[in-house]
């Protein structure tokens, strides 16, 4: 029998390990977390983009960045509509030279109605977000290149801009773009590197559809959209899931209690929940590879409070 702390075969899409952290309230506090996540084995420390009570994301990634010396920082994700992509691209470059080449973007169009009702924003629908968004990732890329950038479209208009700092990492840092529809999976399919598969919340509000958007069924269906839209590219993608509900636990019979309950389903439709990871660590293993195998995704992201639970986990499988 094969040993518990024994890794799995190498396999072509390595496993790695995101953790969103979001409760931080001092550069001490943050460094302190940053140096755990780096210790443990983890990947990358995420910062999430909304107004309530959360960092500001680009700054808390450099303090993290600042705290620790391999741990990649990131952000998942950040809302296209809250920052013009010239200031954006500037900042993300300083981050990435600032922190040695560990910065990842994570970028989206905005999903969170609350956002923009309450900072006064317009929330235009989700085409036209979807739209400007991939525009941005164009012009964030034109900046990080050498030389000046023109660009004309719909929402930005860039004349002779060269873009200074240059990232470290060239041509510029991993792009991940999420979500749960073809259309911003179809831009993520041509010009993110890393893909995030994520219920779809079409009313602007985390609702029972979401809940119901995070099968196995509504996965399959997002990979083969993201498959086509992304032709011979599609090996080269990395693709992300965030684990919205995950509990290290051997009462099988509470866990599926649990998935029931958080994602408003029939405890008899639990297994179907591609978003939950509950269960003991060698269930949970056998999960995430059985995962990879049919979505192709290795890069599993969690939060912060799962952080030393699935520490045996991120042992096992990281980077195999």
């Amino acid at each position: 029998m094969e040993s518990q702390d024994a890794k799995p075969a190498p396999h072509p899409r390595k496993f790695r390990f995101g953790v969103k952290c979001r409760r931080a309230r001092s550069f001490a506090e943050l460094a302190e977390q940053a140096r755990e996540l780096e210790d443990l084995g983890y990947s990358t420390l995420l910062m999430s983009d909304h107004f309530w009570d959360v960092l500001a994301p680009l700054p808390a990634c450099a303090a993290a960045a600042s705290a620790t010396t391999r741990l990649r920082v990131g952000t998942n994700v950040l809302g296209n509509d809250f920052r013009h992509p010239v200031v954006l691209a500037k900042e993300v470059a300083t981050v990435d030279r600032l922190s040695g080449g560990r910065f990842e973007l994570g970028h989206g169009a905005g999903w969170m109605r609350e956002d923009f009702d309450k900072s006064g924003m317009t929330m235009d629908r989700p085409g036209v977000r979807v739209e400007r968004m991939a525009e941005a990732l164009r012009v964030m890329r034109g900046l990080w290149a050498d030389g000046p950038l023109d660009f004309e479209g719909r929402h930005y208009r860039i004349r002779g801009l060269e873009g200074f700092p240059k990232p470290a990492q060239r041509p510029g840092p991993p792009i991940l773009v999420g979500g749960g529809g073809k259309r911003i999976l179809g831009v993520a399919a041509r010009l993110a590197d890393i893909v995030g598969l994520n219920p779809i919340a079409r009313s602007g509000n985390h609702d029972e559809a979401t809940d119901h958007d995070a099968t196995a069924a509504a996965t399959d269906r997002k990979l083969g959209w993201l498959r086509e839209a992304a032709g011979e590219r599609f090996d080269s993608l990395e693709i992300s899931m965030n684990a919205y509900l995950a509990k290290v636990s051997d009462d099988a019979r509470e866990g599926d209690r649990l998935i029931a309950e958080r994602f408003r389903v029939p405890t008899g439709e639990v297994r179907e929940i591609a978003h939950a990871l509950v269960g003991s660590v060698d269930s949970i293993v056998e999960t995430l590879q059985a995962r990879r195998e049919r979505w192709a995704s290795s890069y599993c992201v969690i939060s912060e409070e799962l952080t030393r639970d699935f520490a045996p986990i991120v042992a096992r499988l990281a980077g195999s």
